[in-house]
């Protein structure tokens, strides 16, 4: 069954909200702004402890500690602090809000959101979307999206995958065979049947299904879903199979790509640091270590700079070499 994942950032203990308001507002308060103060409490308290400390300096200050950080903050490391702060239960739906509003449409937002969250937790954004901002997220994003990447999403907005159970290897059987005649023996692709299969079986069926594809027709599922497709719905389909085989896996490889080459996605790279800082970061160090020959902590250090670096390392929580 599932495996217990771990994050980077915990309670902390002894915690005291009104001490950290106070020491925010010290750093914040008159000329100059003391940003070591600020990223090492922040990147050391928890979501909830976060909310806690806001709240706690609202009541002494009468001030927003939000729109403090913001206007004393600048750049990434304002954004970075910006992200940490903002609740958990909102993180994913605002996320995708900013990637379905305005011109051009966010894809990489979505794919990465949508192939890697559970079920219950494409729920949750599903009821917080509409409680924050009074709107329909499927509707929303079929307003903006096309084809079969747009059928694929709404398959994953369901969130009706099939419950972990027994696997039927009569079935693995089948599904295998299916998407074998639906690509490789296909001319052309009958993408409806890789949406179907990979959007609504179980984890743990469609694990099997990978291995008995790749003893049928001798290649991994991801060499068919690169051939036979294209575009975002290929993205979307390979995100959907890495985050089936090992969603820290998936993760790891993003933050790559996200450093990896000239420049940084450093959205993405914010993204990913904040919203698995508690659930599965040390998995997804293990994996990039693993994976890449060199540690997350060594890609952030060579990549980044200045504050943002130093929060992000924090976040990192440890190097891997």
């Amino acid at each position: 069954m599932a495996k217990s994942t771990k994050g980077t950032v915990t309670a902390f203990s002894p915690f005291d909200a009104r001490a950290d308001a106070e020491a925010l507002r010290k750093a914040m308060k008159g000329m100059g702004t003391d940003e070591d103060t600020i990223l090492k409490i922040l990147t050391s308290r928890n979501n909830a402890q976060r909310q806690e400390i806001a709240s706690a300096f609202k009541t002494l200050f009468g001030r927003d500690l939000v729109d403090d950080l913001k206007s004393e903050l600048t750049g990434k490391f304002e954004t970075l602090m910006v992200s940490l702060m903002r609740p958990t239960y909102i993180f994913d739906a605002h996320a995708l809000k900013h990637a379905i509003k305005g011109a051009g449409t966010n894809e990489k937002v979505l794919t990465e959101i949508l192939a890697s969250r559970t079920p219950a937790e494409v729920r949750n954004i599903k009821q917080v979307y509409l409680k924050e901002y009074e709107a329909n997220l499927e509707d929303k994003i079929t307003g903006e999206t096309s084809g079969h990447f747009q059928r694929m999403l709404v398959v994953l907005l369901q969130a009706n995958r099939d419950p972990e159970g027994r696997v039927d290897e009569g079935l693995v059987e089948q599904d295998a065979q299916v998407l074998f005649r639906a690509g490789e023996l296909k001319w052309g692709t009958d993408e409806e049947k890789f949406i179907t299969i990979l959007g609504t079986r179980s984890v743990s069926h469609l694990r099997r299904v990978f291995d008995k594809y790749m003893t049928i027709s001798g290649f991994q599922i991801e060499e068919t879903i690169d051939r036979e497709t294209s575009g975002d719905l290929e993205k979307l389909l390979l995100a959907v199979v890495k985050c089936i085989r090992s969603v820290p896996a998936y993760f790891a490889e993003t933050l790559y790509y996200s450093m990896k080459g000239a420049g940084t996605d450093d959205d993405t790279l914010i993204r990913v640091m904040v919203s698995r800082s508690e659930i599965d970061l040390f998995d997804i160090r293990q994996e990039f270590r693993k994976n890449f020959a060199k540690s997350l902590h060594q890609m952030i250090q060579k990549d980044t700079s200045g504050d943002y670096r130093k929060a992000l390392l924090l976040l990192c929580g440890g190097d891997d070499e």
